[in-house]
């Protein structure tokens, strides 16, 4: 792969950021891998921003995620924790050592048969040019437990943190609280390993730009990734650090005391993380943060169950991969470091997800067509819980739209024809975005780009269109049991007024809390005087959104 990339590290922390990150991941593979194979050229994504190249003991070439990825005990199934690429130990161990090898061989974990199955959706190229999808067996996507039940990756051995002290499944030893995820590493061993981690992918970058963090909010691992933000922050000042707060679907309010250590464990982790990175963004499909539960959001153009986590974890896995875009291009790249200047001045820290997934191409129309029609009710669904955006105010924007073939990026009205809109005279597609995104919202500061490289949506992703064809073309009937292989996806990072509300809302949400009732929260490290502290950056990050700081429409 070419050099020059600006290198970003990954961390994800927690099991639904595992999902986030495994259709990441996928997305990324087979992305390269339609690079490699000269099928698709536009070549604008550098992949050596998110991947290193290495080599096994065999001198092997291998090119895999710059990641660390930290889960509980029983996260991983038939993954191993050192991951796939060092399959023959013996071979690898005579390398090293000559003298005589005793082998000793664990049984290993059972291969889930999702994977296979899913992947069997790729089908085959029919006669008539269209890609035929082997039909799934009804309820494979509901077994999938784990996130590496799909992932398609090979990780470096370096890659996967295992937390023995916790456990992912059963009733008891589970890692609930923000104080238990500070606590681990405040020991030794595991802050330790994570340093020795940070220190190998680090110190092998030629230009560093900063770290992304995948990291969950509603549990302890909210606590796990303040601190990892914070160590951050102390060791490598000055490099951008970008954190996207997880949160998974819908959730039921017969719980109550995992309700009350949600709304506990966000607000905590918003405000710590906050504090240690360039910006935070919250994602999910939820409909809000707080203690009452909305329904999930709703898309145009996709079916999908918000119960499973498959399903939610890979439209935000999409949408990630889009607004994250500006940071990984070959050519003028925006650093992280820029677009987080962009987005969080003022003390604006926290900002929000919108997208519309898969963006409706219509054949014949071009770009100025179909952004006139949809006018100032552009189908956005928001991606951050902080409820519906239209009529809230917005100080900044980073928007990005991918897939858009360069034939559609312009009018082709017959000269003389008179114009329907001012987006109809421009000159390039680049052009007609960033006349659109002005006359949306005339007065905010707006970055955008517009690339021809679609996202991937390819099997293992799950099937949630039902109306596109391969290309993610929107189709009237779309030939029986196509499966659509890429899709164009318009993502928007946004600081909005709609946070004043939520950030506020949170705060009146837990003044009104009896922590008396839930000592047992406070017993996993927190402090009343943790409490009160929190409130105080709960209203004062609020204040950063009201709508008569920003002159903004």
């Amino acid at each position: 792969m070419a050099g020059g990339a600006r290198e970003v590290l990954t961390l994800q922390l927690g099991h639904f950021a595992g999902f986030v990150g495994a259709h990441w991941w996928n997305q990324q593979d087979a992305a390269l891998g339609r690079a490699t194979d000269g099928k698709e050229s536009p070549r604008e994504l550098c992949p050596d921003v998110l991947y290193r190249t290495g080599r096994t003991l065999h001198g092997q070439e291998t090119y895999t995620p710059r990641l660390i990825l930290m889960d509980l005990k029983g996260s991983l199934n038939s993954l191993k924790e050192e991951g796939g690429l060092y399959k023959d130990k013996e071979l690898e161990a005579a390398i090293a050592w000559q003298g005589k090898l005793t082998t000793h061989k664990e049984e290993a974990y059972p291969k889930n048969p999702n994977l296979q199955d899913l992947l069997s959706a790729e089908g085959v190229l029919s006669s008539d040019g269209v890609w035929r999808a082997k039909s799934i067996q009804n309820g494979k996507e509901d077994s999938i437990r784990v996130w590496s039940d799909f992932l398609r990756v090979h990780l470096h051995p370096r890659s996967i943190c295992v937390i023995q002290k916790y456990n992912h499944d059963g009733e008891t030893g589970r890692l609930e609280a923000f104080g238990q995820g500070e606590s681990i590493l405040k020991e030794p061993r595991y802050l330790e390993e994570l340093e020795d981690r940070l220190h190998f992918y680090v110190e092998e970058c030629d230009y560093l730009q900063g770290f992304q963090i995948l990291c969950d909010l509603h549990d302890g691992f909210s606590g796990v990734g303040a601190k990892t933000a914070e160590l951050l922050q102390d060791e490598y000042s000055g490099r951008g650090v970008i954190t996207w707060g997880l949160l998974p679907g819908p959730y039921s309010l017969g719980e109550p005391q995992k309700n009350i250590y949600r709304l506990l464990n966000t607000a905590f982790g918003l405000v710590h993380l906050t504090a240690y990175s360039s910006f935070t963004c919250p994602l999910s499909l939820g409909g809000n943060l707080g203690l009452r539960p909305k329904p999930p959001v709703s898309f145009p153009y996709l079916q999908y169950d918000a119960t499973l986590p498959f399903h939610c974890s890979a439209i935000l896995a999409t949408a990630l991969d889009t607004v994250t875009a500006p940071y990984r291009l070959h050519s003028s790249p925006v650093s992280m470091a820029h677009l987080a200047d962009l987005l969080s001045f003022s003390g604006r820290k926290v900002v929000t997800a919108e997208a519309i997934i898969p963006f409706p191409l219509v054949p014949g129309q071009s770009l100025p067509d179909i952004l006139m029609q949809v006018g100032g009710a552009t189908p956005w669904t928001p991606l951050s819980a902080c409820g519906d955006p239209t009529g809230t105010l917005c100080f900044a924007q980073s928007v990005v739209l991918r897939g858009i073939d360069s034939a559609c990026h312009t009018s082709k009205l017959t000269p003389g024809t008179p114009l329907p809109s001012a987006l109809h005279a421009c000159a390039s597609g680049e052009e007609v975005l960033a006349q659109y995104l002005q006359q949306q919202r005339p007065s905010v500061l707006s970055s955008s780009h517009l690339l021809l490289t679609p996202c991937r949506v390819a099997p293992p992703y799950p099937h949630l269109f039902s109306s596109f064809s391969q290309k993610g073309v929107a189709l009237d009937s779309p030939p029986k049991g196509t499966a659509v292989q890429s899709i164009p996806v318009f993502g928007a990072l946004r600081s909005s007024s709609s946070l004043h509300q939520t950030l506020g809302g949170l705060a009146e949400e837990l003044t009104r809390l009896d922590l008396r009732r839930w000592a047992s929260f406070m017993d996993t490290g927190m402090e009343q005087d943790d409490m009160e502290e929190l409130l105080q950056e709960l209203h004062s990050l609020a204040c950063c959104y009201q709508e008569g700081d920003s002159l903004s429409n």
